[in-house]
């Protein structure tokens, strides 16, 4: 019986936070669009529509805090590995074949450039 009112409780509040968030939206348009470009004012559902389709278009379809960072932790990554493996001069060299290892008003190696023109 607990599960199923926490579960409700958590239905309950996510809604009320929809609603909330869809209310702060909805006022912030009404109070600035419409005096700024002449817009016409919205109501709450046009709201949590601009919310659903501002997440798709600009914060991506979900899973985000769980697969971005927490999961990428544990992202098997051959280059990282790779680089991580190398001694310094494979580094070196390595970036030396690279197009852009001096392309970005950066030289990665100065210093030991510097020590061979002494």
């Amino acid at each position: 019986m607990k599960k199923g009112m926490h579960f409700v409780g958590h239905i309950v509040l996510g809604s009320v936070a929809i609603a909330g968030f869809g209310a702060i939206a909805m006022l912030l348009w009404n109070w600035l669009m419409p005096a700024i470009f002449g817009l016409a004012c919205i109501s709450i559902w046009q709201a949590l529509g601009l919310l659903a389709l501002a997440r798709i278009l600009f914060g991506g379809m979900g899973a985000g805090r769980f697969w971005g960072m927490g999961m990428m932790k544990h992202h098997h990554n051959p280059i990282r590995e790779r680089w991580m493996q190398m001694t310094p001069e494979e580094r070196k060299e390595f970036m030396k074949k690279r197009p852009f290892h001096r392309g970005f008003g950066h030289d990665f190696f100065q210093e030991d450039d510097t020590e061979k023109s002494e």
